[in-house]
């Protein structure tokens, strides 16, 4: 097994993994509503980190430095504080760098930028690496919606079969005109804050954030935080639309719960994009995997839509809520609005089970689960 032994997220709501926690727990929202944002016409709500907080966190990091873009400062600064707290030698050969995202550095093209290698998002994990004298080739996942969740159950494989001895995860994303504009043209961008799986959901808000994971594979049974296990199942339903039978995410629901008992999953938290086709689709997918009376919540209504780094942030949330034996409550949502009936969280609760579940979909199909569990449980 593999354990999670330190983490770090940085969004509108903090700097840290606890203080964006109970900010959540407190029910506050990084989503505010903008005017022609990006001179895109209309109002956008989405959440958005403040400049000036990127570069006085950066200061401890590798000080004033105009050479980085945004996405990069934030990467490094979660990075590190990650690996200051997991204590480890972020230069060694047995330490590995993944970076999850889906758009890196796309937003250069808005400033007419088309010929900068930072573009490429291999050159972004390597710059990551780079600024820990890691020589290890870093891995870079970017595969649609799932991508941070992606990179932690890849990271794992790797430390389980021994290649490694420490992974580090790191998922972002940030908004661009070009990253608006898509979702625009896609008729899934809500003007107000966003509503997981109510009857009035209007579509999904983008969001920026950073998180990272260090990862190590598992000394003992009763150690410390654990993925227990994860599945990737591709579906290829559509471009853009998930299947209407929920194949992949069952599929990969199905795979991680083998011999699991159901009644000690504490909550699944889902995806919950509050987009019509991507809500109804997880509620079939838990509907069939028998899941209708297992708390189900999202995470959207606090962050927004953060893309890349979403697998990784909502983990990150949902372990610190299982550790205080807390069931979040999805925020915007007041009445269900899936044709399958689950049980969607209204409000906070405790819970004094031991195992959550990570749901998640993207474009293309793409769908994957992990199963984690807090140590110590028996």
């Amino acid at each position: 097994m593999v354990e999670i032994i330190s983490d770090n997220v940085i969004s509108p709501l903090g700097t840290t993994s606890e203080g964006n926690y109970l900010s959540v727990k407190a029910g506050c929202t990084g989503i505010r509503t903008y005017d022609s944002l990006f001179g895109i016409d209309g109002k956008i709500s989405c959440s958005k980190i403040d400049d000036a907080l990127i570069d006085s966190e950066l200061n401890d990091v590798v000080g004033a430095d105009d050479h980085y873009t945004r996405l990069e400062k934030l990467a490094l600064i979660s990075a590190t504080k990650a690996i200051r707290n997991a204590m480890i030698d972020a230069s060694s050969p047995d330490v590995k760098f993944y970076l999850s995202t889906t758009k890196g550095n796309v937003g250069l093209l808005d400033d007419g930028i088309i010929d900068s290698p930072k573009i490429y998002l291999h050159n972004t994990a390597r710059l990551i690496a780079n600024h820990f004298c890691n020589q290890t080739t870093p891995l870079t996942i970017s595969n649609a919606c799932i991508s941070g969740l992606n990179a932690i159950i890849t990271a794992s494989r790797e430390l389980e079969a021994g290649r490694i001895k420490y992974a580090v995860v790191t998922g972002v994303d940030v908004i661009s005109k070009f990253a608006l504009a898509g979702f625009t043209c896609l008729k899934s961008l809500s003007p107000k804050p966003c509503r997981p799986f109510d009857i009035d959901r209007n579509g999904l808000n983008l969001g920026e954030a950073v998180a990272t994971v260090v990862l190590k594979k598992s000394d003992g049974e009763d150690s410390g935080f654990r993925f227990i296990k994860g599945s990737i199942r591709n579906d290829a339903y559509h471009i853009s639309s998930p299947s209407r039978t929920a194949e992949g995410s069952f599929n990969a629901l199905n795979d991680i719960l083998q011999g699991i008992d159901k009644e000690k999953i504490a909550f699944v938290n889902a995806h919950g994009t509050a987009t019509f086709f991507n809500d109804e689709m997880e509620s079939v997918a838990i509907d069939r995997m028998g899941l209708n009376n297992t708390p189900v919540n999202a995470y959207k209504g606090y962050f927004g839509h953060t893309l890349g780094a979403a697998g990784v942030l909502e983990t990150i949330i949902s372990k610190y809520a299982i550790l205080d034996s807390t069931v979040i409550k999805t925020l915007g949502y007041e009445q269900l609005g899936t044709s399958r009936k689950i049980n969607v969280a209204a409000e906070n609760f405790g819970t004094d089970k031991e195992y959550f579940v990570k749901l998640i979909s993207g474009f293309g199909g793409v769908n994957a689960a992990a199963l984690f569990k807090k140590g110590g449980a028996r």
